[in-house]
C-alpha cells in the first residue's frame, strides 16, 4: 500500500449539518470550511457552481434558514469557537452580513425561523438571563422582542423554537428538561394560550418535525413507552398523538415537503444510516437507494418533494454534500470532501463487532485492523473513546482522518460504544446518568481486556484516545487502570467533577445536577470518581490539549491536572490553543491538533522515525 502523509488524510472540505433548500427548490444553503473556517455558501440543486456569501476568519457559521420569500438567508455565528452564537441576516443576491442580535456573552440558537409571511422570527436566547434559554418573537419590521415563555431560573428550564405551523398562528418550542427528558409545545400567537402536545409523567424523550402542508398537524419523534425513537404524528384537532413507525432502532430526523406529498425518514440501524420514505397522497412506501456503510448528519426535503439533500459521511469519506433524486434514485456528489489524494482503496472499512462487559451485557464497537501489508503483527492498537457521553460513534471519516492514517502506519483502532452511548436503546444511553467514572470505566476496561485476546494486538501498544468526555474517560482510564496503557491522548476533557459542574455554561446547570451530580451535595461522589483524585497512579505518557476558549470544559480542568502531573514529575505534554474553544472550527488549527496527536503516538508506539 502507497504511504501518505497525514496531511494528505487531514486535506478535507467538511461540510457541517446546517443546510436549508431555498423555497423555490432551486438553491441549497449550506456550511463548508472551504476558506479554512465554517462560511456560509450556496449550491444550485442538481450541481453546478458554490457561491460564497461570508468569508470568517474567526466567525464560525453554526445554522442557517431561508426568508419564506427566499431573497434573504438568516444564519447564526460565534467568535473563535466561543458558542455565543449571534443572528445575522444576508441578501441571497449581495450584501454584507445585517447583525441582528449584539449580546456577545449570550447564545442564539434558531429552527426554522420565519413566520410564512416573513414578518417575524423566532429563536432561542439566554440573554436576559445566562442560566435560561428562552423563546424570543421579533417584529422584523420594529425589532419589538416578545417572549411567550415566562422563565423560572430556580426550575431550570430552556425552550427552544422549533417551526410555525403553515397558517403562522402556532409557533412550536421544545421544552428542553434533561437529555431524556422533553416536552413539545404550541404556542398560540393570537390567544396567547400554550398547548403542551405531549404531556407526560417520568422522563420520555419528545422532538418536533415537519409539519403538515394543511397545518392539521406535525409529525415527531418520541420513545415514549419504548426503548427506542419511534415516529408518531399530532393531530391538532385531537390534541393528541399517535404512532406512524415503531422500528426497534431510533428513527433520528424526519421531513415532509412543503406541497406535503412525500415524507422521508432515517433510522440509525447498529450504527448505520437507512432511509425510508412514504408518499403521503397514497399511503404507499417509495423506493429508496441503499446508502453504503456511514452516517447522515442532517437532510432537507426541496418543497416539491422531487429531491433530497444530505450531509453524509463515510469511514473512507469526509462528511459531504449529497443530492438524492427520489424519482430515479440517483445519488449526485454536489461537493467535494476529500482533496488530499488518498485512494479511498488504501483506506480501511471498520467492521462492528461486540465484546463482553462486567455485568453480561455486550458492548458495541468499530474494530479496524491494518491492512497486512502494512508490516508484521503485533500491531498498536488505539482505544478511542467518543465524547458526550450521550452520542455515538459511528461508522465515518473521523477526526479528519486520524483513523485512516495510523492504520496506514500500521495501527489498529477499536472505538466503543460504552454504556451512555445512544443509539441502543434508552436504558442503556441513561446508564452513565450520575455515574461518571462508574460504570462505564468497567466497560473500557474489557475493552481492554477483548484488544488482548487477538493475536494480531500488541497488548503492550495499547493507547487510550478522546475529547470532551472521551478527554475524561481517559483521564480515568490512566489514572484508574494504569496497567493498560503505553499512553493516552486527552482532547477538552474534564480533570474534576466538582470544579467541571461548576463551570459549564450557565443553562446547562439546570441539569448537570441529574447528569452528573451537584458539587455540594454530591461532594465525595464526584471526588471519587474525577481522574484529578487517582493522578498519583499514572504511569503512561500523555498528552493533553485544550482550546482557550472553551465554554463547556474549561481551560482550568486540564491546567490542573497538567500541573499536577508536572509536580509529580510525571511524562506530560500541554497545547493550549489560543484561538479555539471546545474543539477546532478553523482547518488549519485542526490539522495541526490531530498532527500533534499522531506525530506524538508514533514518537512512542512505533520504531520507525515520522514520516
Amino acid at each position: 500500500m502507497r504511504k501518505y502523509r497525514f496531511e494528505q488524510y487531514a486535506a478535507t472540505r467538511l461540510y457541517s449539518p446546517a443546510i436549508a433548500y431555498s423555497p423555490d427548490g432551486k438553491t441549497v444553503a449550506h456550511v463548508t470550511n472551504t476558506t479554512g473556517q465554517f462560511n456560509l455558501w450556496t449550491m444550485p440543486s442538481g450541481g453546478g457552481i458554490p457561491r460564497q456569501y461570508t468569508a470568517y476568519s474567526d466567525n464560525t457559521v453554526r445554522a442557517v434558514t431561508w426568508t419564506p420569500d427566499g431573497k434573504s438567508m438568516l444564519f447564526t455565528a460565534d467568535q473563535n469557537g466561543d458558542e455565543f452564537h449571534q443572528l445575522y441576516l444576508i441578501g441571497a443576491q449581495s450584501g454584507a452580513p445585517e447583525q441582528l442580535t449584539n449580546a456577545m456573552q449570550a447564545q442564539h440558537y434558531i429552527g426554522d425561523a420565519f413566520s410564512p409571511d416573513g414578518k417575524k422570527i423566532a429563536y432561542s436566547s439566554n440573554a436576559r438571563s445566562p442560566v435560561e434559554m428562552e423563546a424570543v418573537i421579533r417584529d422584523m419590521a420594529t425589532g419589538e422582542l416578545t417572549y411567550p415563555y415566562r422563565v423560572d431560573p430556580a426550575v431550570g428550564e430552556n425552550y427552544y423554537t422549533a417551526s410555525w405551523s403553515p397558517d403562522g398562528r402556532y409557533l412550536m418550542v421544545l421544552k428542553f428538561i434533561g437529555n431524556t427528558n422533553q416536552d413539545i409545545l404550541l404556542y398560540d400567537t393570537t390567544t396567547g394560550e400554550s398547548i403542551n402536545t405531549t404531556e407526560h409523567e417520568g422522563d420520555a424523550i419528545f422532538f418536533p418535525g415537519s409539519w403538515t402542508a394543511d397545518g392539521s398537524g406535525f409529525y415527531l419523534l418520541t420513545n415514549s413507552g419504548r426503548e427506542f425513537q419511534g415516529l408518531a404524528f399530532y393531530k391538532l384537532a385531537d390534541r393528541a398523538w399517535s404512532w406512524v413507525e415503531t422500528p426497534d432502532w431510533d428513527v433520528e430526523q424526519v421531513v415532509v415537503s412543503k406541497n406535503g406529498r412525500v415524507m422521508i425518514w432515517h433510522v440509525n440501524e447498529d450504527g448505520a444510516s437507512k432511509l425510508y420514505g412514504r408518499d403521503l397522497t397514497t399511503g404507499q412506501p417509495i423506493n429508496l437507494p441503499a446508502l453504503p456503510l456511514g452516517a447522515l448528519d442532517n437532510m432537507d426535503i426541496a418543497p416539491d418533494g422531487s429531491k433530497l439533500i444530505l450531509i453524509f459521511a463515510q469511514p473512507t469519506e469526509a462528511t459531504n454534500l449529497y443530492e438524492l433524486d427520489l424519482t430515479t434514485g440517483d445519488m449526485l456528489a454536489l461537493g467535494q470532501s476529500m482533496i488530499g489524494g488518498v485512494d479511498p482503496e488504501d483506506m480501511v472499512v471498520p467492521e462492528l463487532v461486540h465484546f463482553p462487559t462486567f455485568d453480561g451485557r455486550m458492548i458495541p464497537a468499530w474494530l479496524y485492523r491494518p491492512r497486512g501489508d502494512t508490516g508484521a503483527a503485533p500491531f498498536p492498537v488505539v482505544l478511542s473513546i467518543h465524547g458526550g457521553p450521550e452520542a455515538q460513534e459511528r461508522a465515518r471519516y473521523n477526526y479528519n482522518g486520524f483513523y485512516q492514517y495510523l492504520l496506514s502506519r500500521g495501527f489498529g483502532i477499536l472505538a466503543p460504544n460504552i454504556r451512555g452511548s445512544t443509539g441502543y436503546g434508552i436504558s442503556y444511553q441513561t446508564l452513565i446518568h450520575r455515574d461518571w467514572g462508574g460504570g462505564e470505566l468497567k466497560d473500557i476496561e474489557h475493552a481492554a481486556k477483548y484488544l488482548r485476546t487477538l493475536d494480531w494486538v500488541d497488548s503492550n501498544r495499547i493507547a487510550v484516545f478522546g475529547g470532551s468526555f472521551g478527554g475524561f474517560a481517559t483521564l480515568s482510564a490512566l489514572t484508574r487502570l494504569p496497567d493498560y496503557w503505553a499512553l493516552g491522548v486527552d482532547l477538552v476533557g474534564p480533570a474534576n467533577l466538582i470544579t467541571f459542574v461548576k463551570a459549564v455554561p450557565p443553562h446547562w446547570r439546570g441539569t448537570m445536577k441529574k447528569w452528573v451530580g451537584d458539587a455540594e451535595e454530591d461532594r465525595d461522589l464526584l471526588i471519587e470518581r474525577s481522574p484529578i483524585t487517582y493522578v498519583d497512579h499514572l504511569r503512561a505518557p500523555l498528552l493533553v490539549i485544550q482550546g482557550a476558549k472553551d465554554p463547556r470544559v474549561v481551560k482550568a480542568e486540564s491546567d490542573q491536572m497538567v500541573e499536577r502531573i508536572k509536580t509529580n514529575g510525571g511524562d506530560v505534554r500541554y497545547y493550549v490553543d489560543e484561538n479555539e474553544g471546545h474543539g477546532t472550527t478553523r482547518r488549519e488549527n485542526t490539522i495541526k491538533w490531530y498532527k500533534m496527536v499522531v506525530e506524538y503516538m508514533e514518537e512512542y508506539l512505533l520504531d520507525e522515525p515520522v514520516g
